[in-house]
């Protein structure tokens, strides 16, 4: 075990972190207001390697491990607290590396490119009106095979991304039936561009938080996409999906790490400094012990991330580890980090009194973001303990 760094992380944390303290942190406020994130910035980060970093040079991305893109993702979140940016971070680092990945030379040529430059959005869309943790019961798209092209109908729900992919272009990998009765073995993934088809219909949702970065869904109507828009092989989707997932759950876990200790820092100035009974508040242990099992709590589920995406570098570089190993490692830092990274947030809130209710104070874009990621961004806190339950214990023991 070595508990240490490279030369090569140590300079990219740098270099992430001095961009985003000089570029991101300075505008989330106004991120958060506008519900958008400047173009500027977004080619800003495209010009340092931080949009879909993940996916091979070939295609304009820097090809790094996980464990560099997981570093980027806790400086993102140390500088967004609201947590919009580091969700167009993380869907396009996971879902640009499966479409780098699976994707056919045609379909990687005509959307990687612009995605890495940030003028195409990738993203991802799962989720159906039926529901979304049951995946193999509630996804109704179909999509049937004509010629030398598949025809999709059916209704997604809860996307990121919708509004930006229909403003920039790009693609959203989108799950279909593609042989029904055959369970989880008969679905395909496509890779969807919504932009300016007449057969697309979308709507947009208002969030609570993550403002910078929309929410939506959209219905497809006898949509018609070229053969070379399906990722993989046919009847494989389920599991280019699954590993997807499992990818940005590690990427979550970071983010909200650093989201969490960002916040913590706001606290920690606080409460040196406040007095109360003529005392700093820091001195009473209702403050300090708190504080102390906070801490605790994230550097725990920070070395549990650290962890995931070692774990993931070995299975993809050395065959070490399997995609069960990354499943379960990645659902400990998806079950953890939200919930934590809120706990944080919550006490930092009371640490600032009145305060901390008002906007003065960014801990309040902090508690509405990061319950986007505990409520089900890539998994319910429920679907984690079913995968962490099914990986200790065996598939037979499945709840389903």
């Amino acid at each position: 075990m070595e508990f240490d760094w490279s030369e090569e992380e140590k300079i990219w944390r740098r270099t992430v972190r001095t961009f985003a303290e000089k570029k991101i942190k300075p505008q989330v406020r106004k991120i958060d207001d506008n519900k958008k994130i400047p173009e500027e910035l977004i080619k800003d980060m495209a010009k340092i390697g931080l949009l879909a970093p993940t996916v091979s040079k070939e295609y304009g991305g820097s090809e790094i491990n996980w464990t560099l893109a997981l570093i980027a993702a806790e400086e993102l979140g140390r500088a967004d607290i609201s947590l919009a940016i580091p969700v167009l971070y993380l869907v396009e680092a996971a879902w640009g590396f499966i479409l780098d990945r699976y994707g056919s030379k045609e379909c990687k040529e005509e959307y990687l490119p612009k995605i890495t430059s940030g003028d195409f959005f990738c993203g991802i869309a799962v989720t159906e009106p039926e529901g979304g943790s049951d995946i193999v019961g509630s996804v109704n798209t179909k999509a049937e095979k004509e010629n030398d092209s598949w025809i999709l109908n059916g209704e997604k729900i809860y996307i990121s991304g919708v509004n930006e992919s229909n403003k920039w272009g790009g693609v959203h990998l989108t799950l279909a039936k593609t042989n029904p009765s055959a369970g989880h073995k008969g679905f395909s993934f496509f890779a969807l561009p919504i932009k300016d088809n007449e057969n697309i219909k979308s709507t947009l949702f208002e969030d609570m938080g993550r403002m910078g970065i929309s929410t939506g869904g959209f219905k497809l109507d006898n949509v018609r996409i070229p053969n070379h828009y399906l990722l993989g092989e046919a009847n494989k989707g389920f599991y280019y999906t699954m590993e997807g997932f499992s990818a940005a759950r590690v990427l979550i876990g970071a983010s909200c790490v650093g989201a969490s200790e960002a916040a913590l820092e706001v606290g920690i100035n606080h409460i040196k400094t406040r007095k109360a009974f003529d005392k700093k508040i820091a001195s009473f242990e209702g403050i300090q012990f708190p504080l102390a099992e906070h801490y605790c709590n994230i550097d725990s589920v920070k070395l549990q991330n650290y962890r995931a995406a070692w774990i993931m570098d070995k299975m993809y570089n050395d065959k070490k580890f399997n995609h069960h190993d990354v499943a379960l490692a990645a659902a400990i830092s998806k079950l953890r980090a939200p919930v934590f990274a809120f706990n944080v947030m919550n006490e930092v809130a009371d640490w600032l009194g009145a305060l901390g209710y008002t906007k003065e104070y960014p801990i309040e874009m902090g508690i509405r973001g990061v319950r986007s990621y505990s409520i089900g961004a890539e998994g319910s806190m429920n679907i984690m303990r079913i995968i962490i339950g099914r990986e200790l214990l065996g598939k037979e023991f499945l709840p389903y």
